[in-house]
């Protein structure tokens, strides 16, 4: 990255509480050392990953990302989003986007989710194939304590 270039903070935003909390640890960050936020959202259509029932309408599936997103957006950001947020919606395995989104970036910032029986050990899958094979420093933020903030 050179000096001129607006460090850009790539953040994985999935619904969960603590994808919310990276958000919001994305944009303070980006708000002290002058940057850029790039949320991204990973939407998967069900069928795609192999037969796992009736064939589902790919054009509902992306308009049904778009609302999930937008409402995690209003979640996040109630009195709108900060000026200069930058959202993808991609379509995708959440790892392999969010890996090839931290090329060129400052940070990848991801909240840990940890849905095994380490919980408290591990991290989540995705945050972990991410720390291991990212192109930049990975941060990896806990769900707030405080559900309002």
């Amino acid at each position: 990255m050179q000096s001129s270039e607006v460090p850009r903070v790539v953040v994985g935003v999935d619904g969960s509480p603590s994808s919310y909390a990276a958000l919001r640890w994305a944009e303070r960050y980006t708000r002290v050392v002058g940057g850029v936020v790039e949320a991204v959202h990973v939407w998967d259509t069900p069928s795609s990953r192999g037969w796992s029932g009736p064939a589902i309408d790919p054009a509902f599936d992306l308009q049904q990302a778009e609302e999930r997103f937008a409402q995690e957006l209003r979640t996040v950001f109630p009195d709108g989003p900060p000026a200069g947020l930058k959202e993808h919606l991609v379509e995708g395995d959440p790892s392999e986007v969010l890996i090839r989104a931290s090329e060129g970036a400052a940070l990848l910032v991801l909240g840990r989710r940890g849905r095994g029986g380490f919980t408290r050990a591990i991290l989540g899958s995705v945050s972990q194939r991410c720390a291991q094979h990212a192109a930049c420093p990975v941060v990896v933020v806990p769900r707030d304590r405080d559900p309002g903030h």
